[in-house]
């Protein structure tokens, strides 16, 4: 009596209306099979790849239509293409944003890309991509609007705060202990708020562009040890076990052992900004008597990092949602700990503008693990890399004396004397030739150092 009746030729009128959909939707639809071919490709797909009509598209490789740059306008090696990336390994892609090269005019336009594998379609993929050009607009007016704020901001915090010292210091103030503990309380208060400051800066500087990073070919396990170890002290202060271990390592018989060495080409200071963050939040997640390991591992193409500790953990609910500016979890262990909601979500940031991927894996109460995937380079690339700036440090140390080495000075012309009133000047004597000096011998410089300078934000 209450059965639903069925339409008939429902998979038909379903098609139909699928496919209608499809052609009147802004975001560009692309369906390919496993190895790349277009099958479908929707209106707004042609309109902003610019390929003409669906028949000149269909049957084409993807990578004809799709030419990404970053969004600063560089252009993305095969290891930092994250579209590429996806539709090699049948591993959703989310929302990377970047540049479509139209195909006919040549120009750019921004857009968010991501990538599904069709699970039961034999195994194609469906690439969607949309048109961010008004939302970067917005995201501009923000951005620049919290810089601006942030910076003014940061001046009377540091005033309180220098205040605040000086009235806790037993040298310069007398003060009894419960108003100690009042201005300790707002001491501590002052530096979150100039924390929160410095972090809003920090993460607005790479969203409006004046900060990019600066590439470099790096050997990774090395570099990851050595920001690693700077918290070693820091987790014996907190009771935690701390354990650097990094890939498996490679027999060679008779007992004998080597670490894999796994290159890559990062920003060293994003790195250390990366590793910052996340090594101290598994501090501070981190119970008395828990651990942390830190590994850095080659897996194919890629280079895996991941912090593990066996704090707190985070739940299903809030797991998708970490890495969101401002986002942290609220539960009773979390409200106690001290936090701006930026630092995942400059994690993310550095780590994509460097072709990377970072992710986690955690269940509440059960320890989480953060992994970082960014992209690797052989050893013949490294060298190769290495080779090219060998060649920019001798350019810049040839180049530097001549900039320094002052000019030949020419003979200096000697003023006529002041003559008093009514009296004609008298005729200044000759000026004697003045030999230019002979330049000094300019000193032999060092050879500059590749930038491994593990301190600081770079600016």
């Amino acid at each position: 009596m209450f059965k639903r009746n069925q339409p008939k030729n429902s998979s038909a009128n379903q098609a139909g209306l699928a496919e209608m959909a499809l052609k009147n939707i802004h975001d560009g639809v692309i369906i390919t099979d496993k190895s790349g071919v277009i099958q479908f490709i929707n209106p707004a797909a042609i309109t902003m790849t610019e390929c003409g009509s669906a028949d000149k598209a269909i049957g084409l490789d993807y990578g004809l239509l799709l030419k990404l740059e970053t969004k600063e306008g560089r252009e993305l090696s095969d290891l930092e293409n994250p579209l590429l990336q996806a539709m090699n390994s049948g591993q959703p892609l989310d929302s990377f944003q970047g540049c479509l090269i139209a195909g006919q005019s040549d120009k750019r336009i921004p857009i968010a890309i991501s990538v599904l594998p069709a699970e039961g379609m034999g195994q194609n993929r469906i690439i969607t991509f949309r048109n961010i050009t008004k939302e970067l607009a917005e995201e501009g007016e923000q951005t620049e609007f919290i810089s601006t704020a942030s910076h003014e901001m940061r001046t009377p915090v540091a005033t309180i705060d220098g205040y605040l010292s000086l009235a806790l210091n037993p040298q310069t103030a007398t003060i009894d202990e419960r108003a100690r503990s009042y201005l300790a309380a707002a001491e501590k208060a002052s530096k979150h708020l100039g924390k929160l400051f410095q972090d809003l800066l920090d993460v607005t500087k790479l969203d409006d562009g004046k900060v990019k990073p600066h590439f470099e070919p790096v050997e990774m396990v090395g570099l990851v040890k050595t920001i690693s170890d700077d918290y070693i002290v820091r987790a014996k202060d907190a009771k935690l076990n701390f354990t650097f271990g990094s890939s498996d390592p490679i027999s060679f018989g008779e007992g004998r052992q080597m670490s894999q060495v796994v290159y890559g080409f990062v920003d060293v200071n994003f790195m250390r900004e990366i590793l910052d963050n996340l090594i101290e939040n598994a501090i501070k997640y981190t119970p008395a008597g828990g651990s942390i390991y830190v590994n850095v591992r080659g897996d194919g193409d890629r280079v895996l990092i991941n912090v593990t500790d066996t704090g707190i953990g985070i739940s299903a609910d809030d797991l998708g949602h970490i890495f969101q500016k401002f986002y942290r979890a609220d539960n009773s262990d979390t409200r106690t700990i001290g936090g701006t909601g930026l630092g995942l979500y400059l994690v993310k940031q550095r780590v994509e503008a460097m072709g990377g991927r970072v992710w986690a894996e955690s269940a509440f109460g059960e320890g989480s693990t953060f992994f970082v995937s960014l992209p690797r380079i052989t050893s013949e690339e490294y060298e190769k890399r290495m080779i090219v700036v060998r060649n920019q440090q001798l350019q810049a140390q040839q180049v530097q004396p001549q900039a320094t080495q002052p000019a030949p000075q020419s003979a200096p012309q000697i003023p006529a004397p002041m003559a008093p009133v009514m009296t004609p000047a008298p005729t200044p004597p000759p000026a004697p030739p003045i030999s230019p000096p002979a330049p000094p011998t300019a000193p032999t410089q060092p050879a500059p150092q590749i930038n491994n300078n593990l301190n600081g934000v770079q600016q």
